[in-house]
């Protein structure tokens, strides 16, 4: 473990080296991405250090229960080694989790993504049930929540519905998400009160700027149209959405959550960006899928994750056949629970992958 951590200690002062050239601080992709490298290896570098003091206390506490004749003075050394092995057990254990390989988009804001899938009208109530538990948890993060598109149901809810996220670390939480939730409930559009199963997509896209995905305007097609929806006089009056067609991808995104089009236009650009940013970041997700299956942000849309069942009040991860009888609690935002028993399933596969 020492060893490692003496390597990471090398990139560390080397990068540490490389952002106080002019040189490099010129050029502004290498700086940042050299920024990111060096503010992901501090917390192993803080425990580092932390550790090592540990260390060099339990060596003196040793050295004076050996040495010192004092009886009271021995005891409180004795004390101390106790005191100090069991906190260099646990920085050790804390270590070696920090040592365990992290994705480097977990610190990225997110674009997330819900369309209603099977179910006609209930999947789209379903729909805009998921958006309100995100919408609950992210405010009770303290992350910031911003819309970018919707597409409203016939019978409330969203066929679609897209909005950015940011704040610390959104990403790296919000991707254990993307997949297939399924609901099993009487929709208030049933009549018999029978239990209907119906589905809405979650994804959750990395947010990408524009030092990591480069867009020719050459092959953006821009289009506006009238706004839709809730939004005050400048619906159906000005031409303030805009819909952008990536001619090479066949991509198309639209924003119209802003009354100024060019608000509008910066939305949807930075929506593109991150979906031309997941189709090379889908190749690494690809690979590391074969290796963990709780890795859950493998973008693979057609996996079901999770069921909510209202009859039972039920809540079951299918990723790690996890089961929780608190549905009310989970659909107003509380998903935390959720995503913590996933994290620790998945550090637990990190952790044999870095031992075999």
């Amino acid at each position: 473990m020492l060893e490692k951590i003496e390597a990471i200690k090398l990139k560390y002062d080397e990068i540490e080296a490389q952002i106080a050239d002019p040189a490099v601080m010129s050029d502004m992709k290498r700086y940042i991405k050299l920024s990111k490298d060096y503010k992901s290896l501090q917390p192993i570098m803080d425990a580092f250090e932390k550790y090592k003091n540990i260390l060099a206390n339990l060596d003196h506490a040793k050295e004076i229960v050996y040495n010192e004749k004092d009886e009271e003075f021995r005891a409180m050394a004795k004390e101390e080694v106790e005191t100090l092995s069991r906190q260099k057990d646990q920085m050790e254990d804390d270590i070696r989790l920090l040592l365990v390989p992290v994705d480097p988009e977990d610190a990225k804001n997110a674009v997330v993504e819900i369309r209603a899938g099977t179910g006609g009208d209930e999947a789209s109530i379903f729909a805009g049930d998921l958006y309100r538990m995100y919408n609950k948890f992210c405010e009770n993060r303290g992350w910031k929540v911003e819309m970018v598109d919707f597409t409203e149901g016939t019978a409330g809810g969203f066929k679609e519905v897209i909005f950015d996220v940011s704040g610390e670390g959104v990403y790296g939480i919000m991707k254990y998400e993307s997949g297939v939730h399924r609901v099993q409930r009487v929709p208030q559009t049933e009549t018999q009160g029978r239990v209907h199963t119906s589905a809405a997509t979650v994804a959750i896209l990395p947010e990408a700027d524009e030092f990591e995905v480069e867009v020719k305007a050459s092959d953006v097609r821009k289009d506006t149209f009238c706004s839709s929806g809730p939004g005050g006089q400048s619906v159906n009056t000005t031409y303030s959405a805009v819909r952008l067609t990536h001619v090479p991808s066949g991509i198309v995104v639209s924003c119209q959550d802003e009354k100024s089009q060019i608000k509008n236009f910066e939305k949807a650009m930075k929506v593109l960006r991150s979906r031309l940013y997941e189709l090379e970041h889908q190749k690494y997700l690809d690979e590391i899928s074969k290796k963990r299956k709780t890795m859950v942000s493998t973008g693979d849309r057609s996996a079901k994750i999770r069921t909510y069942n209202y009859p039972q009040s039920r809540v079951t991860d299918h990723r790690i056949n996890l089961t929780m009888y608190n549905l009310a609690v989970v659909m107003d935002g509380d998903v935390m629970p959720l995503i913590e028993a996933l994290q620790l399933a998945e550090n637990a596969e990190k952790m044999k992958e870095a031992v075999s």
